[in-house]
């Protein structure tokens, strides 16, 4: 009767158990996907040893031991970054191809319109997270004798500077140079590149006197002396260069453009995966070694969920479309 008793208690707790584990595996299943079995790319628009592709392998570098697949950086340039932006928005939504691309991403859609090549990313593309944010300065080549804005305008409208280097149409340094010239009342011209270091490459040579650009392509030139920072087009004083006055501190009103980076992925992507990929990378944006790196190229560390990029992501669409279409932005 004992022993009755208790293979019939054991069968029932077994049975209990398979029932159990039956309720638990699609949760478990939905917090753990079969992801990745296979590499893992993170597509770049933009040439290597810029600030994108600078922070797209370090996350790479981070993310393949916790992934436990290769991850890789696949620089696919040109376009002011649409041509990468386009290819991942037609890849598998399996987060097997991945994109890190800047605030760029929601400007060229209305710069490439006319191209037929555009894509709005807020809702052809997955919000995964916001990687970080940076102030764009104003730069010039040293050779120029300009050591302040006041300086420039004078020499821009004196003929003295008639061009700016920048990354492509539609990227945040070409809305900061349109601004700058509408609230100072120049015409300096634009040259576009394709990316950054190519661009700042031409103005440490002297080919171009002028850039705006984020701090990390600028920086080596700046501690050398072959570029002067001249404003910081954001509301308050970059950490990463304290001297260096705002341009509303100087009188330049209204030309506050900013840049961030941010990791997203095709439309469709399942919402259990971006969650696993969007923790993963939060927790690697909180990495001492990481923060430290990221600080090398003036970008401070964002996080936060998905939805919060993809607010951010709307906004900038909304807001760059009515400045491309002020100024009338058209594709290189």
């Amino acid at each position: 009767m004992n022993t009755s008793f208790h293979r019939r208690s054991s069968l029932r707790l077994l049975l209990a158990t398979f029932a159990a584990a039956a309720l638990l595996a699609p949760k478990a299943q939905a917090q753990a996907p079969n992801y990745p079995n296979k590499l893992v790319t993170i597509v770049v628009g933009y040439p290597a040893g810029g600030d994108t592709d600078v922070l797209a392998r370090l996350i790479a570098e981070k993310l393949a031991p916790r992934l436990g697949q290769p991850v890789v950086v696949d620089n696919r340039t040109g376009a002011a970054g649409t041509i990468a932006t386009n290819y991942v928005s037609k890849a598998r939504p399996d987060g097997h191809i991945l994109l890190l691309a800047p605030n760029t991403a929601a400007i060229t859609p209305h710069v490439m319109t006319a191209a037929g090549s555009a894509i709005d990313p807020s809702t052809e593309l997955t919000s995964i997270v916001q990687l970080g944010s940076q102030s764009l300065f104003v730069v010039a080549a040293t050779v120029t004798g300009v050591s302040s804005v006041k300086e420039l305008v004078a020499k821009a409208k004196a003929g003295g500077i008639v061009s700016y280097a920048s990354p492509g149409n539609g990227s945040p340094m070409h809305i900061l140079g349109e601004l700058f010239n509408k609230s100072t009342g120049t015409k300096i011209t634009q040259i576009p590149y394709r990316g950054s270091m190519p661009a700042i490459a031409d103005v440490v040579g002297g080919a171009i006197p002028l850039m705006y650009t984020t701090l990390g392509p600028a920086a080596p030139h700046i501690k050398s002396g072959r570029l002067v920072p001249l404003a910081v087009a954001d509301l308050k004083r970059s950490p990463f260069l304290p001297d260096v006055p705002t341009l509303a501190e100087q009188g330049i009103m209204g030309a506050e453009v900013g840049a961030w980076q941010a990791l997203m992925g095709p439309k469709g992507m399942p919402a259990d995966l971006v969650q696993l990929i969007n923790q993963h990378v939060n927790e690697i944006l909180k990495m001492p070694d990481v923060i430290a790196r990221m600080e090398t190229i003036a970008l401070a560390p964002a996080g936060g969920d998905p939805g919060k990029l993809a607010k951010l992501v709307a906004a900038d669409y909304v807001r760059y479309g009515k400045v491309v279409a002020e100024f009338g932005i058209k594709a290189d």
